[in-house]
């Protein structure tokens, strides 16, 4: 698999856009359809959840499935990030190009 010859996008601002917005993170990421089946998950089980929940639990007990959902998004969307610039950053030492990484070779 080759990387990108640019660098990926931050994994920080990824989590960042992951955490404000659902799906986002993955939209930036270039993989929308990961998201949209992030958020078509998320709402399903928010209103099972719902459906299901007692009537005296707290409005995060009642869509809990949804926030769970919603969790492991943001989980997913910072890990892609995180594999995407760590294998940028393999590549670009491997190819003996420190000034692109940033990164300097143990001595």
């Amino acid at each position: 698999m080759s990387a990108p010859s640019s660098a990926p996008t931050n994994p920080y601002l990824v989590l960042g856009a992951a955490i404000v917005l659902p799906a986002s993170g993955h939209v930036i990421l270039g993989v929308p359809v990961r998201g949209l089946q992030f958020l078509f998950f998320m709402v399903i089980l928010a209103w099972v959840t719902a459906k299901i929940a007692p009537e005296d639990a707290s409005f995060v007990g009642r869509h809990a499935g949804g926030f769970l959902i919603y969790a492991l998004s943001i989980l997913d969307a910072y890990r892609l990030a995180r594999i995407r610039t760590a294998i940028w950053v393999h590549s670009a030492r491997a190819s003996g190009d420190t000034a692109q990484s940033g990164i300097e070779p143990h001595t």
